[in-house]
């Protein structure tokens, strides 16, 4: 069990809701000490998440972050436990690592994120869609399609990039405006992080990107360079990444990094 709980959270990968939590906690005047435990739950729950939307039950994916997916590497099972592990555990290093008088407030916010309204009910929506569970959205006009994808992915994706952002600000005791201006930030950031996806997807290699590419077009999947052409979806997401930064403004050179990773998210290969 140990073993595959290593395996799936130590895995190679960007580490980017990490880098969330504790640039966040720096943006308000906090450290990254400080905000470490956010740092490390969320990146469980991402994990665990990954090792669950890879089964064969799920996307049957065969490769993650560069190398076979938990369920390939061990069995379905263990991979199944392996993620029912992860998230309780994220959840006990939030409640054994954060100042006690956050930590009711930090876990409401990662069970919001991680539950039915938002990371599993994103990922729900999106087999639905997939499966042919829900009206064939190929009939639906490019602003419904379009508007589909945006509350899949501000659920599935978004909510966890949001998390990441606010569990740093809580961990810096940041104030309800620090929290507002990340919400902000989270919610631009979030819905470029997807186009982009879904551009590297279309276009990207296995190699850079550590997993199976052009799925989406195999499986008929409906994306923002489906619907809205490859050129708008990068001008659609350098828009939001523009947004994500003036979200920040006000933050000086404590926010640097916040904005250098909303301008790597658009132009990354990875």
């Amino acid at each position: 069990m140990v073993e595959s709980m290593r395996y799936a959270l130590l895995a190679p990968g960007k580490r980017l809701r990490p880098a969330l939590a504790l640039e966040a906690s720096r943006t308000c005047g906090g450290t990254w000490e400080e905000a470490a435990p956010a740092a490390l739950a969320v990146e469980m729950i991402h994990a665990y998440s990954l090792v669950h939307d890879d089964l064969p039950a799920m996307d049957d994916d065969d490769l993650r972050r560069g190398r076979p997916t938990c369920h390939r590497a061990f069995d379905e099972a263990t991979a199944i436990l392996c993620g029912d592990a992860l998230q309780p555990l994220a959840f006990q290093v939030l409640a054994t690592g954060m100042l006690v008088d956050v930590v009711p407030e930090a876990c409401r916010v990662l069970a919001q994120a991680a539950g039915a309204e938002s990371l599993v009910g994103g990922q729900l929506d999106d087999l639905a869609a997939e499966r042919g569970w829900v009206p064939d959205l190929s009939n639906q006009t490019p602003e419904q399609q379009v508007a589909w994808m945006e509350r899949i992915h501000r659920r599935k994706t978004g909510r966890l990039f949001l998390a990441s952002l606010d569990l740093g600000c809580l961990a810096a005791g940041g104030n309800p405006q620090c929290r507002r201006n990340l919400k902000e930030y989270g919610e631009s950031f979030g819905l470029a992080f997807q186009i982009a996806d879904d551009l590297l997807d279309a276009e990207g290699s296995e190699s850079s990107m550590g997993k199976r590419v052009g799925k989406d077009a195999e499986r008929g999947k409906i994306t923002f360079p489906t619907v809205i052409g490859k050129e708008f979806s990068r001008q659609r997401a350098d828009a939001l990444a523009e947004q994500a930064t003036a979200a920040i403004s006000g933050y000086g050179d404590a926010a640097d990094s916040l904005r250098a990773l909303a301008k790597w998210i658009v132009s990354r290969q990875t």
